[in-house]
């Protein structure tokens, strides 16, 4: 009557649970990734889950993926940005931008630092970052109670004393907030014979990659929530770096980790 015969009735009657099963066990694995990289997008979920999948005998392409991740309301949505923590209305020296024209070709070449706020109960409190511009490795970080230079000095000797190559001829870039400018910070670069560059003045695109990972850590790990106090806020960006480097798959670095991306760059230079 319906012009189906039996092998195909009951390949449709196997199918369907097949089908089903392999939906709830790829939202399972969503969320077991989802719990430490909260707002990871799509394209990074597939590239991880793939193994897993394959292992079970599932094939999941990426458009199947987002349709799943559709009808279980898991797509991730955009947020915008608004507050501005950089202050360039200052008397000290600006510098010129370096690395417009550079091409980066290896790990320790260009760091860039930035900042950005997290919210507390009672107060804002400041996450000042250096990133390695190669690997988009988070290699220096503090969290402050002001936007003294006092902190984003602190980031900057993290990243110094894990470095794992002479620093001599790097480049640091910033934005030309009055943190990156001041004469503590300044001499510090002097001192360790590393060149100084800063974007153009509101221009974000010369300091795009900064600016990213704030926004990562932010959007992406639930940074820019609410927390109880400073301490919450600190064990919170303690964890968010950590994944950050060493689990979450950077499409720009062809899907690896900053840390693996570093350490392959190292080895390389070497």
């Amino acid at each position: 009557m319906f012009d189906l015969t039996r092998q195909g009735h009951w390949r449709w009657a196997v199918g369907e649970p097949r089908a089903a099963l392999a939906t709830e066990v790829i939202v399972q694995l969503v969320m077991e990734i989802r719990r430490r990289m909260p707002r990871l997008g799509g394209r990074k979920l597939h590239h991880l889950l793939r193994p897993d999948l394959e292992r079970m005998g599932l094939a999941l392409g990426r458009d199947r993926l987002f349709e799943v991740l559709g009808e279980q309301g898991l797509l991730i949505e955009p947020r915008r940005r608004s507050t501005r923590t950089t202050n360039s209305f200052h008397r000290f020296r600006i510098w010129p931008n370096l690395i417009r024209e550079l091409e980066v070709v290896r790990p320790d070449q260009v760091w860039v630092a930035d900042l950005t706020y997290l919210r507390c109960l009672r107060q804002f409190v400041y996450l000042f970052l250096v990133s390695d511009l190669y690997s988009r490795k988070i290699v220096g970080w503090t969290l402050g109670e002001t936007l003294e230079a006092r902190w984003a000095l602190e980031a900057l000797q993290m990243a110094l004393a894990g470095a794992e190559a002479p620093v001599g001829g790097l480049i640091h870039h910033s934005d030309r907030g009055v943190q990156y400018c001041c004469e503590d910070y300044v001499n510090v670069l002097k001192r360790e014979k590393i060149g100084i560059s800063m974007a153009e003045v509101g221009n974000p695109y010369e300091n795009a990659v900064a600016e990213r990972i704030c926004g990562i850590l932010k959007g992406e790990f639930y940074l820019n929530r609410t927390f109880e106090e400073p301490a919450v806020a600190r064990g919170a960006v303690l964890d968010a770096i950590d994944i950050y480097n060493h689990e979450r798959p950077h499409t720009s670095l062809r899907m690896m980790t900053p840390a693996s991306c570093y350490a392959r760059g190292r080895r390389e230079a070497a």
